[in-house]
């Protein structure tokens, strides 16, 4: 049995990761960063996904018993008519302290006039796994859709409510969670996590 710590300070990752970690039936046994007194400040300055998930897992790192795995991620939206904006700046897109609301707000702002054709875009998931013997994984997941013109649902967070998954007609804030834990960025990269776990 594997002890394994996310490094995150998003509850909704965590519950995110431990729903899917549960599913897959892997023998791990899964803690958020809250366990070792939780997620150390990070200057995410890399200006990618995978430096960034990386700077997080390694600063957990130093903080997690010499026994544990830790499992960072690092993600986020890009919109092909903002030329990939937000991107790693997802999170922050309105301001360091702005809300999941906020972004939404300026999201939608800077997409204003743009027709529907034109607001594709895709959320990217980088993970990467620091194991206890200097095991070092990455995992990468995409998922491609397009941005609405108005908010649709209350589930999920970020800007699930805005994106809507290619194929679909529901954003992520109307499809059920066990429909985005198998069509999201974030279960893509999971998925590879979860083959390679079973391998180690």
């Amino acid at each position: 049995m594997k002890r394994l710590i996310l490094a995150t300070g998003n509850a909704h990752k965590a519950e995110e990761f431990a729903r899917m970690f549960t599913q897959a039936g892997l023998p791990c046994e899964v803690a958020s960063a809250r366990s070792v007194g939780g997620m150390p400040m990070v200057d995410e300055i890399s200006g990618t996904f995978s430096g960034n998930a990386r700077l997080k897992a390694n600063a957990l790192k130093l903080l997690a018993p010499p026994d544990t795995w830790v499992l960072a991620d690092d993600s986020g939206l890009s919109c092909d008519a903002l030329g990939g904006a937000p991107g790693v700046d997802s999170a922050i897109y309105a301001g360091p302290q702005a809300t999941d609301a906020e972004n939404r707000k300026k999201l939608l702002s800077a997409l204003t006039g743009v027709p529907s054709a034109r607001r594709t875009a895709r959320f990217t998931c980088h993970l990467v796994l620091l194991g206890p013997n200097h095991e070092e994984a990455e995992f990468t997941g995409h998922c491609e859709g397009s941005i609405l013109e108005a908010e649709h649902g209350s589930g999920g967070f970020g800007y699930d409510n805005l994106f809507v998954p290619a194929g679909y007609t529901q954003t992520f804030g109307e499809l059920p969670a066990a429909t985005k834990d198998e069509l999201s960025h974030r279960a893509k990269a999971f998925a590879a996590l979860a083959t390679w776990l079973r391998l180690a």
